[in-house]
């Protein structure tokens, strides 16, 4: 084997290792928890780094779903809405029936202002999975706050409840549900 293929094996093995860890460290990014914020100018620089990283192997491995996965996850963490919907896009061409990928891109979609491709990618992922609570949550936060649709906005977080009545995230839906009782407008007495 010639110097410079020894070399890139040993890159795509380092890589592969590293890349398995920050896969298995995000096992539960999907799981509903409130999101927390985080601008530190450290996350942001190693971010471009790993970006840089997962560029280079989804152009040497087109076919690697993984990369092209957690390359979605990191322009999801650092604000690249658009790269992100991208990313998952090549991931969703090699496993379309990914709940997880589709709710992360419908996020993105809400971020960008496209309302109506979120909804549709939650719906799809709520049809993969009809337990599938982060696209039940989502699927109201879009119903209610982007669209201001306050029944349909209901009929999610309350399938959510059905789900999980004390699980993760209960609490947040039930102070959603009570936010959207007061947004509601009162009904006409026509």
């Amino acid at each position: 084997m010639k110097k410079e293929s020894l070399l890139l094996v040993g890159v795509l093995i380092v890589v592969g290792v590293l890349l398995g860890g920050i896969l298995i460290s995000r096992s539960s990014r999907h799981t509903y928890q409130p999101q927390a914020s985080s601008g530190s100018t450290t996350q942001i620089g190693n971010s471009m780094g790993h970006i840089q990283l997962l560029q280079k192997m989804v152009e040497q491995t087109p076919r690697n779903r993984r990369a092209w996965v957690e390359l979605g996850n990191t322009y999801f963490d650092s604000k690249q809405y658009m790269s992100a919907v991208q990313a998952y896009s090549r991931a969703l061409e090699l496993q379309p029936d990914d709940p997880d990928v589709l709710t992360d891109q419908g996020v993105m979609y809400r971020r960008l202002g496209m309302y109506d491709r979120a909804i549709a990618n939650f719906k799809k992922a709520i049809k993969l999975d009809p337990e599938h609570q982060q696209s039940l949550y989502n699927l109201g936060v879009v119903y209610l706050y982007n669209k201001k649709d306050f029944k349909d906005a209901k009929d999610a977080w309350t399938r959510f409840l059905a789900l999980s009545p004390s699980g993760p995230g209960a609490d947040k839906v039930r102070q959603e549900l009570k936010s959207l009782e007061a947004l509601q407008p009162p009904a006409s007495s026509h």
